[in-house]
């Protein structure tokens, strides 16, 4: 699901699951839609503030999946300690939605962790604690105070230390996903620990989730101190 966000300037996001054209019931999400074509096949049209409300509140449903937030079921405490007690959901009402940072940033973190399937892209290192949740961070190509949209095309799973080196600059992504280090910043063996030894950012299977270029584009412009 897509949300066009009409104020200045216009605002997108995405939700947590793909909301269909038809409810589980066999009607339409949008009063009076045809159950195919017609005005269906509108990309950007006006509907009610109920249509909206139910669209938003399934496109934000999170599917039970160990690399979404929160967790369901039994959370197993290993030796260690790592296990942790599961978060409670608090269902927001639109508004909070479409304007909290703070839901916005969990949805995105949410949907970028799934995408990558809790891999850090540019190390290839999957940690998780012992409840079953990944250990990667998202990372925005396109950082919000810049205006980036919280889309997963604009972000990537990246581990604390490669996230704080990317965010610095220090490390970059070229349009055919091959990795860029900053030169002189970084030895040589520290980089043979961090980094995949292809140099290449591991990336969603799905060509709708991979980093796209406009944004990597941004950061190597604007950020990469190579």
């Amino acid at each position: 699901m897509i949300l066009l966000i009409r104020k200045k300037p216009m605002r997108y996001l995405t939700g947590e699951a793909n909301v269909p054209r038809l409810q589980s019931d066999g009607t339409p999400y949008e009063t009076g839609l045809p159950l195919s074509r017609g005005k269906n096949s509108r990309s950007v049209r006006r509907i009610s503030d109920a249509d909206f409300d139910k669209i938003l509140a399934a496109g934000f449903s999170v599917a039970s999946h160990p690399d979404r937030l929160p967790r369901t079921g039994a959370i197993d405490v290993d030796a260690n300690g790592f296990g942790e007690a599961q978060a409670t959901f608090v269902h927001a009402p639109r508004e909070s939605i479409l304007v909290s940072r703070k839901l916005r940033d969990r949805s995105f973190a949410k949907q970028v962790k799934f995408a990558y399937g809790g891999v850090c892209a540019l190390s290839g290192l999957e940690l998780r604690n012992g409840g079953g949740r990944p250990e990667v961070e998202a990372a925005h190509i396109l950082p919000v105070e810049h205006n980036g949209p919280d889309v997963v095309r604009n972000g990537m799973a990246l581990s604390g230390t490669l996230h704080w080196m990317f965010d610095r600059g220090l490390v970059s992504v070229d349009d055919d996903y091959s990795i860029l280090v900053a030169k002189d910043t970084v030895a040589t063996e520290t980089l043979s620990r961090l980094l995949v030894p292809d140099l290449r950012l591991i990336v969603p299977k799905a060509a709708n989730l991979k980093p796209h270029n406009d944004y990597l584009r941004w950061h190597r412009e604007n950020c990469f101190k190579g």
